[in-house]
């Protein structure tokens, strides 16, 4: 594999440049003085910003945009062997790396790298941890992958002490990983285009947690009986986080007002700060709890953890609320997992709306049909229910088609 000096900046090409995470990986490669171009298949918010950091971005994608002076070329999964630019940096022999690849590297020059693993819940722990690590003046450097309303986008750039970042399990790639920390939230079936069955869900999770030096940290959710049989016996030192008071982080006294919830954080049985959360539902309880482990760990104060969590009000697309219509409140969410839809429509349910509609639409040929039955059943909690046309994103209907003759 291709390494960077980070001391000796080059000339990198994004294709996908566009792409949240992407795009968050060109503003610290160009904070860090390398110089920065890439390509997608239509302008956005996101490319207009990087071209007023200094990035060169082109529209549309085409082999004319890998130039000779191009150093290294770093793509994302999305990408299809047949994408012009992907064809013209292999003919020309130019060095590639994964968008994991290079966020793995990418960690090695900071003090503390946070990885936020997890089938749900990533982006809102990874804005919470980033809330407590702002509360506490740490300054952190930050990738999620969604919009946070106190950094003003998807990514800051802070010192090099701490890195905060979402791990995506999808084609392994959190396994390019070089964290300190990873938080796992959760291991439920899930990318079964990719992994075989959930035995083989579990064997990543475990690989990502090894990925953690013995004198660093996995935090893991006690309540989720996948995640603690994942990490059965690992030689890591854990602290496990959950509802449960068997955890070593957990919450008592919860009590809920509308959106609202207030709850007492207990530490090994020990109170250790009280939090007010203004984002709904049990499974944000858990989020918070994950996140506070978390920065215990690394020796954040109990006061930095209250006014951090206390400061959240959601990342963007999680339970995020637009506005309201003729009395009727609209929140969006991107629930698309079984798991995360049936947290995200119970948290619904408990807000004393006289009815909760969802508008739904399947994310991805192979997860609709192969939980197809858990669909079904967590739409009922809903009380009328809009389906809209599968997203297939990476995938494509004709080939769906072909797969399931």
């Amino acid at each position: 594999m291709y390494k960077i000096d980070f001391n000796n900046p080059i000339h990198i090409h994004f294709i996908g440049i566009g792409g949240i995470s992407m795009s968050g990986l060109a503003k610290i490669l160009l904070s860090k003085g390398f110089t920065v171009s890439g390509s997608d298949a239509h302008s956005s918010a996101l490319t207009d910003e990087l071209i007023g950091d200094g990035c060169i971005v082109s529209v549309p994608q085409s082999a004319g945009n890998i130039t000779n002076d191009i150093d290294l070329v770093v793509y994302t999964a999305a990408i299809h062997p047949d994408n012009p630019e992907f064809k013209a940096a292999k003919e020309a022999g130019l060095p590639m790396l994964t968008r994991a690849e290079l966020l793995g590297q990418i960690m090695t020059i900071y003090k503390n790298a946070i990885n936020i693993a997890g089938t749900h819940g990533k982006t809102t722990t990874t804005s919470m941890v980033s809330e407590i690590l702002l509360a506490a003046s740490m300054d952190p450097t930050i990738s999620v992958g969604g919009i946070l309303n106190s950094i003003g986008g998807n990514t800051r750039v802070g010192g090099d002490r701490y890195f905060v970042a979402e791990a995506c399990e999808y084609t392994n790639s959190f396994l390019s990983f070089n964290p300190t920390m990873n938080i796992i939230l959760n291991v439920k079936e899930d990318h079964l285009d990719f992994f075989k069955d959930l035995a083989d869900v579990e064997k990543s999770f475990r690989a990502f947690a090894e990925r953690v030096p013995e004198d660093g940290y996995v935090v893991a959710n006690y309540d989720d009986a996948n995640t603690m049989t994942t990490l059965k016996g690992i030689n890591r030192k854990v602290i496990t986080f959950g509802l449960s008071r068997d955890a070593d982080v957990y919450a008592e006294n919860i009590e809920y007002k509308g959106a609202n919830s207030h709850f007492d954080i207990m530490y090994k049985g020990r109170f250790f700060t009280d939090v007010t959360l203004h984002v709904p539902g049990e499974h944000s309880i858990k989020n918070a709890l994950a996140a506070t482990a978390a920065c215990i760990c690394v020796g954040i104060r109990p006061s930095s953890v209250k006014y951090g969590l206390a400061g959240f009000n959601g990342a963007g697309r999680r339970f995020e609320f637009l506005g309201e219509v003729n009395g009727v409140t609209i929140a969006d969410d991107y629930a698309h997992h079984p798991t995360e839809l049936e947290a995200t429509l119970r948290a619904a349910k408990e807000m004393d709306y006289k009815r909760v509609w969802a508008v739904f639409q399947p994310f991805t040929y192979t997860r609709t049909q192969m939980l197809l039955d858990d669909f079904a059943r967590v739409l009922q909690i809903a009380d009328k229910v809009v389906m809209t046309e599968i997203m297939g994103s990476r995938e494509r209907a004709e080939d769906y088609a072909v797969r399931t003759k």
